[in-house]
């Protein structure tokens, strides 16, 4: 039982932007994102987060395109979605993305997603990442990217 309720507590924090460091996304729901009735098919909010982990990566001055430039990559080893609500076609989006963790060779990164500037979160996750050389073995975090992902996440 006490591992469950660890665990909750992480995701709570994971969950809790407030304090953190976050960069927020903005742009409006295509048509191409829903289903029959208009709603955001559930699939499309991990490329939502992505777009969140992209526009994060450049607000800190890098992007995908520069870490493996640098030799390294950082694939999702997990993913999570929660659902309290969901968008419609033509909504503003508003992903809130912040690092709720980084150790020495994983990275999570979390969200919230809003419906633009009504502060009613609708959907929150997370991804974790692992650091990886080329080669695609699981390295330790970077020396050129240490200070800047472990002082955001604090």
């Amino acid at each position: 039982m006490r591992a469950d309720f660890e665990w909750a507590g992480f995701l709570m924090q994971i969950y809790s932007s407030e304090g953190r460091r976050f960069v927020d996304s903005e742009f409006h729901v295509r048509y191409a994102e829903t289903d029959n009735m208009g709603i955001v098919h559930h699939s499309t909010y991990f490329v939502y987060f992505e777009e969140g982990r992209s526009e994060y990566m450049r607000q800190m001055g890098s992007d995908y395109a520069h870490v493996e430039a640098s030799g390294y990559n950082l694939p999702v080893t997990e993913a999570q979605v929660r659902f309290a609500g969901s968008l419609r076609y033509g909504q503003k989006v508003r992903v809130r993305t912040w690092i709720a963790e980084s150790l020495s060779r994983r990275l999570t990164f979390a969200y919230e997603i809003t419906a633009g500037d009504n502060p009613e979160v609708l959907v929150t996750g997370f991804t974790r990442h692992v650091w990886t050389g080329r080669d695609g073995k699981v390295t330790r975090l970077p020396g050129i990217w240490q200070s800047h992902f472990r002082t955001c996440a604090e």
